[in-house]
């Protein structure tokens, strides 16, 4: 398979330190707002079932939009749609700020900015995909993602943390910080120096004029439809995140059935993201020291064990320590099969797979707190653990076979 990239580095790490400042201040400020999102709607009045609707229409919104805009982007217009989205989703949280600041708002209002600014986030992320081939060269390449994955656990911890304080000063203040880091963002995509234009294979362009845009986004499936790597990095990535929502749910039925309240859920919380957070500082090292085959397919065995110990956890120390090296051990596989699949696809393919994938990953996660529900309350609370834990085995045995380890050596070689 062809693993076209660009033949120089466009960019230094100006650009790279860009990226990570506007992934790290979008993380926060969504975390920031999308925590106190379901305060803000229940303080107003509404009830648990339309908090419930606005969130899962749009989370829908993302998951079918991405793949669409993924194909402008890759015909070159990324740092467009990057700065735009930007721009648009700080004025909706904008404009929620300023509503909350007069007064009490109508649900309406309150509704068409939340699915404005997740539109456009999603618009950025389908953008933003593919942007480290374009600006670092292949060897940096796994560092630059672990960092990125570390922004993306940090803003996990710090972002939540600050929506709440925010929140009980004044309960505007969540959504004007969103709006800024909004802003931060747009501005760092601004000063990247690199135009992001993915360049186009010989030949590429020939014939494409008349498919629709729905035919253009299939290119991405078809891709990963044809590499035995990329099928296994959305295997890896939908059957994880499954596993790591139903997770968190269980950690809440159980806890709740031990009589723990909100702060030791919080703190379980905690210590997962420190965790993952740790993880992904670390996986470039540990990777370049172990190998991509041992460290996937060993993470995954590791994982088995540790997620059917949770099925006996009870207290909050116990589940928070078993979560906690759950959430470590995962970040070392996600960061190398992340690279492995920037290495094995096209540029001007980047933005489209990368929706695949990230489609895949959270339609399945989506799916999770119904299956956790279920479980615990058909058969009890451990029940999702157990489940998980045969999961990860069925996964773990996927990743040991001697296919899947040769595809993901051969990347290494490349």
């Amino acid at each position: 398979m062809s693993t076209a990239q660009p033949s120089h580095p466009r960019s230094g790490t100006r650009d790279v330190r860009l990226l990570w400042w506007a992934s790290a201040a979008d993380g926060v400020g969504t975390q920031a707002s999308g925590a106190v999102l379901p305060l803000l709607l229940l303080g107003l009045g509404h009830s648990p079932q339309v908090v419930g609707l606005i969130a899962g229409v749009s989370t829908a919104a993302g998951l079918l939009l991405g793949p669409l805009v993924a194909v402008p982007v890759d015909r070159g217009a990324r740092k467009r749609v990057m700065l735009g989205s930007a721009t648009v989703a700080a004025l909706a949280m904008g404009c929620v700020a300023l509503a909350l600041t007069a007064g009490s708002p109508p649900l309406a209002l309150i509704i068409a900015a939340v699915l404005v600014e997740r539109v456009a986030t999603a618009c950025f992320e389908a953008a933003a995909r593919g942007t480290v081939a374009l600006i670092c060269p292949g060897p940096e390449q796994p560092r630059v993602i672990g960092r990125l994955a570390a922004a993306d656990q940090g803003a996990l911890i710090v972002g939540p943390a600050l929506g709440g304080v925010l929140y009980q000063a004044a309960r505007a203040l969540p959504f004007l910080a969103d709006a800024l880091s909004y802003v931060v963002s747009a501005l760092c995509v601004r000063a990247m120096r690199a135009d992001l234009t993915a360049p186009v294979p010989r030949g590429g362009g020939k014939g494409e004029r008349g498919e629709g845009i729905l035919r253009e986004a299939a290119a991405g499936l078809e891709l990963v439809r044809s590499s035995r790597l990329l099928r296994l990095v959305l295997v890896w990535s939908a059957t994880v995140n499954v596993v790591v929502v139903a997770l968190y749910f269980g950690a809440v039925f159980t806890l709740q059935r031990g009589g723990h309240g909100g702060a030791a859920l919080g703190a379980v919380l905690a210590a997962s993201g420190a965790a993952g957070l740790a993880g992904s500082l670390a996986a470039p090292r540990v990777v370049k020291r172990f190998g991509a085959p041992l460290v996937v397919t060993g993470v995954t065995w590791l994982l088995v064990p540790l997620t059917a110990a949770l099925a006996t956890a009870a207290g909050a120390w116990a589940y928070g320590v078993l979560f906690g090296l759950v959430c470590l051990l995962m970040p070392l596989a996600s960061v190398v099969l992340q690279a492995r699949a920037l290495q094995v696809t096209a540029p001007a393919l980047q933005a489209r797979t990368g929706a695949v994938l990230a489609t895949a990953a959270t339609g399945a996660a989506s799916l999770a707190p119904v299956l956790a529900g279920a479980l615990a309350d058909r058969v009890s609370t451990a029940a999702p653990a157990f489940v998980c834990g045969a999961a990860l085995a069925l996964l773990a045995v996927h990743t040991s076979r001697r296919t899947v380890r040769g595809a993901l050596r051969a990347e290494v070689a490349a």
